[in-house]
């Protein structure tokens, strides 16, 4: 009996499929094996957004390095030697005029303005005999009872016992107003900025107990070159940038510059000043700023050259203090730099140093981080 042929067509029909199978599996093994770098071949390295930097124009302003001052500020140092045997403030009180910040030990003081006093008394129980005695000398020189000679004594006694009571009252009020030394009040209302002593310590002529400053009356103080100073033109008006402030108060109002009569020998710089309105909330003493010189500020209508170059605000990488940026090198490798910053022009901003027009900067800090 003949098998059925259903079987042999079954399988023969199978052949092609697995055929087609084998060479898929192969061709996908291939693929693999040549999308695999060789040994020793490094895997190709992804593309980073990048921006070239550009020069900062020079036709619109240039920034100059300045520091917050005080127009008032005061260190109140020590008159008199003693234990500060009281200290009423600490840094960052705000005090009225006239208030007590501290007491010095003046028990030896009181005691000699309480035996000057005792003097002046005496004194002036002696100068009232003598006035006294002068007068009755007086009346009987009148009566011819005694010659002019004993008149002249009583005189001279007199004016000698009141020289001596002028004598006493100088040496009784100087007692007093050296007791007044262990006293420390303030000269002005202002703002407590260092108190270098401790309740205990020894207070010596010259040295410094408390130092103010009216917060009242600020300035921005910086050093221009002294080519740039000659052709300042008067009634200048830069504009102040107060780098650590808030965007609505990074920008107070512009006044006039005071230019200062001195150069410095040493750097041939002038140092200028511009007053900062009063009441700008978060501004102390020694706070970085900037004074923005405008073109037109200048006499001859010049522009001072560029300072800087300017890159995408995204490029800049901010770390506390720090502040720096990717620059991509030849072989496409990012290496972070420090750089210092300078002005903000819409969503670009200036490099003062630390980067070279041309060099290619990494827009995307993460990323170019991961590729170090």
């Amino acid at each position: 009996m003949r098998q059925p042929l259903a079987p042999a067509l079954h399988a023969r029909s199978l052949r092609p499929s697995l055929l087609f199978t084998a060479t898929l599996v192969l061709a996908c093994l291939a693929g693999g094996l040549l999308a695999r770098p060789a040994h020793g071949q490094a895997a190709a390295r992804p593309e980073l957004a990048a921006a070239t930097a550009q020069a900062a124009s020079a036709g619109t302003a240039t920034g100059f390095d300045g520091v917050v001052e005080a127009v008032r500020q005061t260190v109140i140092a020590a008159q008199v030697s003693g234990a500060v045997v009281q200290l009423d403030v600490k840094v960052g009180d705000r005090v009225a005029a006239g208030q007590l910040l501290l007491r010095i030990d003046a028990r030896a003081a009181d005691q000699s303005a309480a035996a000057g006093d005792a003097q002046v008394a005496a004194a002036r129980a002696l100068l009232e005999a003598a006035t006294k005695d002068y007068q009755r000398q007086q009346q009987l020189f009148k009566q011819n009872y005694i010659s002019q000679a004993a008149l002249d004594r009583a005189e001279s006694d007199f004016k000698s016992t009141q020289a001596q009571v002028a004598a006493q009252l100088a040496q009784a009020g100087a007692a007093r107003t050296q007791s007044g030394f262990y006293v420390v009040r303030a000269p002005y209302a202002g703002v407590v900025a260092e108190v270098p002593v401790m309740l205990g310590d020894m207070a010596m002529p010259g040295r410094p107990l408390v130092t103010l400053y009216d917060p009242a009356a600020l300035r921005i103080t910086a050093a221009l070159p002294q080519t740039v100073a000659a052709r300042l033109a008067p009634g200048a008006l830069p504009r102040a940038e107060l780098p650590g402030l808030a965007a609505d108060r990074r920008w107070p109002a512009p006044a006039p510059l005071q230019l200062l009569p001195l150069v410095d020998a040493a750097t041939h710089t002038v140092t200028v000043r511009m007053p900062l309105p009063a009441g700008l909330a978060g501004v102390a003493p020694g706070q970085f700023a900037r004074l923005w010189l405008p073109a037109a500020s200048l006499a001859d209508g010049a522009a001072a050259p560029a300072q800087g170059v300017m890159v995408p605000a995204q490029a800049i990488v901010r770390r506390a203090e720090l502040n720096a940026l990717y620059v991509i090198g030849a072989d496409g490798k990012p290496l972070l730099r420090q750089v210092r910053l300078g002005r903000s022009d819409g969503d670009r901003i200036e490099v003062l140093s630390g980067l070279t027009v041309g060099e290619r900067v990494a827009l995307d800090p993460q990323a170019a981080a991961k590729l170090r």
